[in-house]
């Protein structure tokens, strides 16, 4: 039959028919395939990042402890990457110190020396998280120079490296609690319990976003049977997992505040399973963020919970049958909440050495690290 091709429309006409739309060709030169996948040297470059992260959280823990945060007294992005040389800047230095109240309450005796050691440590954190800055915001220029990155992964890469910029401001506003005057206050001179807490918190929200991403880039989701079973041991892992991020978020209390420092025994706190002054500060709320004791009783509290949990979940993961791999996760948490639990034990009866506690710190993210890799472990695949 005739067609006659009608001007300008994207129609034809049959004769005896009505106008009939002419489908169009998909264009040439666009793909038709989906997006291709990230490569797998942008996981590697999380996971990396993800340990540089932990780096610091770990020496910015030895800093604490070391009581060495408070030594820098000034901010500067690149004025301060360059230590003091001379005998006159070290002198200037340590006059600068001198003016705040951590030197006028507590070093009063501290000689240039021992100002030296302090200052190296806070100097040694802050490089460090320059350097974990750079580990993120160079590498991400680049991939997304290449086209490595999807559209979703931008998106994620953008917010990791708002965070890591986020991060450094946090430490600051952190520091300069530690650095204020405090007339009405008899107390030793310490950074904000709390914006303490916000920096770790951001931290660890760093880390386990940078190890999530790069772990779901690079290792394959195993085909598991959708069973009530698996759903449960899933929601469980999801739930352990929140558990131990608070325990470790709570640590940070108990680091601002010296709480390792009262009732140095286990199980009882001194003579008793609950103490009096659990609840001496009014308003009641107080004594969760403020009062050393409640905080210690806190921390205790959700330890013993978290480890529960774990060998819970350890035990319910037996009835479901798992791949190799996760059997290893599963297996790996276990052990690592109750060497956990022994370091925290160990380093509350020993008044809190600087080695052990340092290791019961990293502890925290070695057991964060393993809940989140058994998470990996158990997602669903994509429909």
């Amino acid at each position: 039959m005739l067609r006659v091709l009608c001007g300008g429309g994207g129609r034809f006409f049959r004769p005896g028919l009505s106008l009939v739309p002419l489908r169009r060709p998909p264009r040439r030169g666009i793909p038709q395939q989906p997006s291709p996948a990230v490569p797998p040297a942008v996981g590697r470059w999380l996971l990396a990042c993800s340990g540089a992260v932990a780096g610091a959280v770990v020496l910015g823990g030895v800093t604490r402890l070391t009581e060495s945060g408070l030594s820098m007294v000034d901010w500067h992005l690149v004025k301060e990457m360059k230590p003091p040389r001379t005998q006159q800047e070290w002198e200037a230095e340590f006059q600068k110190y001198q003016q705040f109240p951590e030197f006028k309450i507590l070093n009063h005796n501290m000689t240039l020396t021992e100002f030296k050691f302090i200052w190296y440590m806070e100097y040694s954190h802050r490089m460090w998280g320059r350097v974990v800055g750079l580990a993120y915001i160079l590498p991400a220029a680049y991939f997304w120079r290449k086209g490595w990155l999807s559209r979703p992964m931008k998106g994620r890469v953008l917010a990791l490296c708002g965070l890591v910029c986020f991060q450094g401001l946090l430490g600051w506003y952190m520091v300069k609690s530690g650095l204020e005057e405090k007339p009405d206050s008899y107390d030793i001179p310490r950074v904000s319990q709390y914006r303490l807490a916000a920096h770790l918190g951001s931290a660890l929200v760093l880390y386990s976003a940078s190890l999530w991403t790069g772990l779901s880039l690079l290792l394959p989701r195993h085909q598991l049977h959708e069973t009530r079973q698996l759903l449960q041991l899933r929601h469980f892992a999801h739930g352990t997992t929140a558990l131990i991020f608070l325990t470790a978020l709570s640590g940070a209390f108990v680091a601002g505040l010296d709480a390792g420092l009262v009732y140095n025994s286990f199980p009882k706190m001194g003579e008793r399973w609950i103490p009096d002054d659990l609840l001496a500060f009014s308003p009641t709320l107080r004594n969760i963020f403020e009062n050393p004791t409640t905080v210690q009783f806190d921390h205790r509290i959700l330890g013993i919970a978290s480890v529960t949990a774990v060998t819970a979940l350890y035990h319910f993961s037996r009835k479901i049958s798992l791949p190799h791999r996760t059997r290893m996760a599963v297996t790996s948490l276990l052990a690592v909440a109750w060497v956990q639990v022994g370091l925290g034990i160990s380093t509350l009866l020993l008044y809190v050495p600087t080695p052990l506690a340092a290791t019961h710190q990293s502890g925290s993210l070695a057991l964060l690290s393993v809940a989140l890799w058994l998470m990996s472990e158990l997602r669903r695949m994509p429909k």
